[in-house]
């Protein structure tokens, strides 16, 4: 059927085509005098048009099968090209053909020969269309090769502003040091440095270490030994601040105006200690949060198998201690000391200073039951 409509439409083209031509020809070579002859006139624009209209019409299927080809080959070809510079360059293309006619708009005005600027103008036109395509197309992946390098450069800021986080200072406190945990945690990898000792902290260290009390004297000794494992062994920064603070005496309270003046954060595991940090807007990292943070979640109506090792506070009360130290308080489990049971948890007791959780022996709640 659209066969069919573009031989009607070639066929109607080629009438009208074949009544122009015939009409110049007369005009310019004066063949027939329209006013004296005008049946003459006439009928030559007939046989004109008719001629050419059954000559298009006979090239008809030819014509349409060619244009079929050179369609099929376009749509090739444009298939290859991404659809962003197809885009780009119609763009391009439009910008270019508009500057185009500002120029011929001038050319036109100044040469006076005609044919010279139709032929300048033609020459302007491709010229601009084809540069305006090429702009488009080859400048825009530049813009974008652009935007690309500062996305890149705005990552690598980012990266830098997250590694300037990471360098946050950890002051240590007296008592991390001595409990020894810290130096397992940042052979982990989960602390970062750089972390700070100050000099009044190792004095006190030093000042334990020699004290007559034999078990204050090892746990002095114990924290000067895991000064030197983090400073020699382990792969992170260790910084000492040797400045005193002599308007402040007390040491925790040096170690807070510390992490102040150096933009830090207090490392401890002192329940006080944290407490006053907070009071005074201080960061903390403590440890025993941590290591609260980290144990199993026990909920109550789970079963355990614990060892009750001495009686507890209230009346009639067990205790027993899982393996990281976090105590049982068994009910009426006092006559159970020195042998391993199961027991029913019945609550959990969390605090920042540690977890405690409470439970009855299974024999006795299967019996209740």
């Amino acid at each position: 059927m659209i066969n069919k409509v573009i031989r009607g439409i070639l066929t109607l083209l080629g009438a009208v085509s074949g009544f122009a031509i015939y009409i110049y020809i007369v005009d310019v070579m004066a063949l027939v005098n329209i006013t004296s002859d005008a049946r003459t006139y006439l009928i030559g624009i007939i046989i004109s048009s008719v001629l050419s209209g059954i000559g298009l019409f006979l090239l008809s299927p030819w014509l349409i099968n060619q244009g079929r080809n050179v369609a099929n080959w376009i749509d090739k070809e444009l298939s290859k090209i991404p659809t962003v510079d197809i885009a780009l360059g119609s763009i391009g293309l439009v910008i270019g053909l508009i500057i185009s006619y500002l120029i011929t708009r001038l050319i036109t005005d100044i040469i006076p020969i005609s044919v010279f600027a139709s032929v300048l103008s033609v020459l302007i036109y491709i010229f601009m269309g084809y540069l305006g395509i090429n702009i488009a197309t080859k400048k825009m992946r530049e813009i974008s090769n652009i935007q690309e390098i500062f996305k890149k450069n705005l990552l690598k800021d980012k990266a830098t502003a997250t590694k300037e986080v990471n360098k946050i200072p950890k002051v240590l406190d007296t008592s991390v040091i001595i409990d020894g945990r810290i130096a397992d945690i940042c052979r982990t990898g989960f602390v970062e440095g750089p972390l700070v000792i100050p000099g009044f902290v190792l004095e006190e260290l030093r000042h334990i270490a020699d004290s007559s009390d034999s078990l204050k004297r090892n746990r002095g000794r114990r924290g000067l030994d895991i000064l030197n494992m983090i400073q020699k062994e382990l792969d992170i920064e260790v910084e000492m601040y040797e400045q005193d603070i002599p308007d402040i005496a007390e040491v925790d309270s040096k170690l807070l105006k510390l992490a102040q003046i150096l933009n830090g954060k207090v490392l401890t595991n002192d329940y006080n200690l944290n407490k006053v940090a907070e009071f005074q807007g201080v960061p903390v990292l403590n440890i025993n949060e941590l290591a609260n943070a980290v144990k199993p979640v026990v909920l109550p109506g789970e079963e355990m198998l614990v060892q009750v090792v001495k009686d507890g506070k209230e009346s009639g009360q067990g205790l027993a201690y899982l393996d990281d130290g976090t105590m049982i308080v068994v009910e009426n489990g006092k006559k159970y000391i020195g042998e391993t049971i199961e027991v029913l948890v019945t609550s959990v007791l969390q605090t920042a200073a540690g977890r405690m959780i409470f439970a009855k022996p299974k024999a006795l709640a299967d019996k209740s039951a």
